[in-house]
This record gives structure tokens, C-alpha cells and sequence, in this order.
């Protein structure tokens, strides 16, 4: 079968299409023929040799951890109702034509939903309803999203505007601007303009112009920049690092404000709470309540492509794989 495997740590060059053996399913696991890989910004800066403390890689390897497909094999013990239908699962190694994932793992397809959707939101779908939960956000609230253009901050958007609260969204450029607009924000503000926050906090408003929520999927600078905007007695979440790393807080600082914090580790579900969060994302979409944007669509051999595009961040939305 045809994987792309990262040859060595470095650019997107050392994303190279290689054929390995197909995988053969054990106990209590399946086979998934692939139609969709998802893929997230990390997977991007792992390739390049960052995060080894978090993602202990060694190259060659095949990267990725989410597939749409159709089961196409069951292991000893699994019921043969597995065979043929339509999931979404978390695996090891998903940049493949097929992938091995436990039974418990995997999350059915509903009808009149689409692979390439349902693989949109392996990652991203599980993340921003977890992130939904754990900040509590309800009508009351402010939010601000940072990366709100991104595969996970179209989400975020639509998901807080579901629940009433005011959203702000900080994007870069117009017609990234627009589409947060589209997806329920309140206001949009651009990051790459001087003074952004205190834009942002004139958008969120009230007594006090600030966020009662803080969701930080960028990092770096504009999240260090974000943190001052988050409200005494509000919730910051820390949990992305395109911009270099993790927005690095000051504890003593937001316990003083009664801040309560949230980082990378606070979304390390367990396979329980993955699967349910993941059937929960995947009824939404099939309602039409949720719309993940899907950016850039590449076939598996062109994986490399596909990296670069992540990196250069002029899609909106995000990227998947087409096997």
C-alpha cells in the first residue's frame, strides 16, 4: 500500500511517498480502507524536528493520527457487522491507503454525511466540543478565538455562537475576516493590524472590555499579547502552537486574577471520551448545525504539497488527504 512516510526531520521535502506491506488487523481490531486523512499544524512541526519532548518520533515514519474510510477487514473477536461500514478513527500513522484501528476507536459515519467532512473533523470535531465543555462557555460569555480562520477556530466560532455567548474572532486579512463573520462571530478583529487588542477589547465589551474565555490555538506572540485581554475570574486555553509555541503564562499571575488555565495537556482525552466527543461533532455536522471549512483537498502522493500549503497559511480552513 502506498504511505508517506517523513524521511528525516526537515522541510516539506522529506514527506515522501513510500510503499509498505498491508497491515493485517489482530484482536479486537479492524482494517480501514482510507478515502480521507485529516491532518493539523502540529503534524507539520513535528516533521520539522519541534515538540520532541511531546511527540517522541524517529524518523522514517508515517505521520498523522485521523481516517475516514470503510472497514474492510475485522481481527479475531470483532463482529463481522464492522465490515463495510462508514468511520472516522484515531490511528497511528494515517498518511496510508489503509490503517489499523482498535474497535473501540472507531466512531460510525451517520448517514448523508460525506468521508471527506466526517475526516475534517477526526481532530479538530473532538478538540473544540472538548474545549466547549471544559470552559464551560454558556450565554453570559465573551469569547475570544484566536486562529479563528484556522481548522479548528471555524469550528470554535460556530460552536460558541451556538451557545449565545458573544464571539470575537482574531483572524489575519479580510477575506479570512469575512468568512469568521459568516460562521457567527459578533466581530473580527485583524491581528496583523497595530493595536489589535485593544480592538478586541473594545469588540468584546462590557463593564470591563475583556474575554470571560480565551481560546488560544495560535501561540507565540499573539497569544502572549491575548492573555492580558482574558477577564479576572475567566478561563484561558493554551492549546496551540502555530506561532512558534505555547502562550507561556505566568501561574502566579493568573491565580492572582482568578484565572483558571488550560493547556495541551487538559485535551488528552481518553478513547472513551474521544469517541463520544467525536460522535457528538459528527451529529452536528450531519444536522447542518456544523460546518468544518475545508481549505485545500491533496491526493496522498502529494502529501509534501500538502505541508507546504499548511505552512504557508493562505488556505482557510484546513487541509485533508485524498487516498
Amino acid at each position: 500500500m502506498l504511505t508517506a512516510q517523513v524521511t528525516e526531520f526537515g522541510g516539506p521535502e522529506v514527506l515522501a511517498p513510500v510503499d509498505a506491506p498491508d497491515p493485517v488487523p489482530g484482536p479486537d481490531e479492524v482494517v480501514i480502507d482510507v478515502a480521507y486523512v485529516d491532518t493539523i499544524f502540529v503534524e507539520t512541526q513535528v516533521r520539522g524536528g519541534w515538540g520532541r519532548e511531546f511527540f517522541p518520533v524517529t524518523p522514517p515514519y508515517v505521520p498523522g493520527g485521523g481516517v475516514a474510510g470503510v472497514v474492510s477487514a475485522v481481527g479475531p473477536g470483532v463482529p463481522a457487522e464492522w465490515l463495510g461500514r462508514r468511520v472516522t478513527a484515531f490511528v497511528t500513522g494515517s498518511y496510508a491507503e489503509r490503517a489499523v484501528a482498535a474497535v473501540p476507536a472507531l466512531v460510525p459515519v451517520p448517514d448523508g454525511l460525506d468521508l471527506r467532512t466526517a475526516a475534517a473533523l477526526v481532530h479538530d470535531g473532538v478538540t473544540a466540543s472538548g474545549l466547549m465543555e471544559l470552559t464551560g462557555v454558556g450565554p453570559a460569555d465573551r469569547v475570544l478565538v484566536l486562529g479563528a480562520s484556522g481548522g479548528m477556530g471555524t469550528l470554535l466560532v460556530q460552536l460558541a455562537h451556538a451557545r449565545d455567548a458573544r464571539v470575537v474572532a482574531v483572524g489575519r486579512g479580510p477575506e479570512k475576516l469575512a468568512l469568521v463573520r459568516e460562521l457567527g462571530a459578533d466581530a473580527a478583529v485583524d491581528a496583523t493590524l497595530p493595536g489589535w487588542p485593544r480592538a478586541a477589547a473594545t469588540a468584546l465589551g462590557g463593564d470591563e472590555p475583556a474575554a470571560d474565555v480565551v481560546l488560544d490555538g495560535v501561540g507565540g506572540g499573539l497569544g502572549t499579547a491575548a492573555f492580558p485581554l482574558t477577564a479576572d475570574g475567566g478561563r484561558f486555553s493554551a492549546h496551540g502552537a502555530p506561532g512558534g509555541g505555547f502562550t507561556p503564562v505566568d501561574p502566579g499571575e493568573a491565580a492572582r486574577r482568578g484565572i483558571t488555565l488550560l493547556g495541551i495537556g487538559d485535551l488528552q482525552f481518553d478513547t472513551a471520551a474521544r469517541t463520544r466527543l467525536a460522535a457528538t461533532a459528527l451529529a452536528e455536522a450531519a444536522a447542518g448545525r456544523l460546518r468544518p471549512v475545508i481549505g485545500g483537498t491533496f491526493p496522498l502522493s502529494r502529501a509534501a504539497e500538502a505541508h507546504a500549503a499548511i505552512e504557508g497559511r493562505g488556505l482557510m480552513g484546513k487541509v485533508v488527504l485524498k487516498v
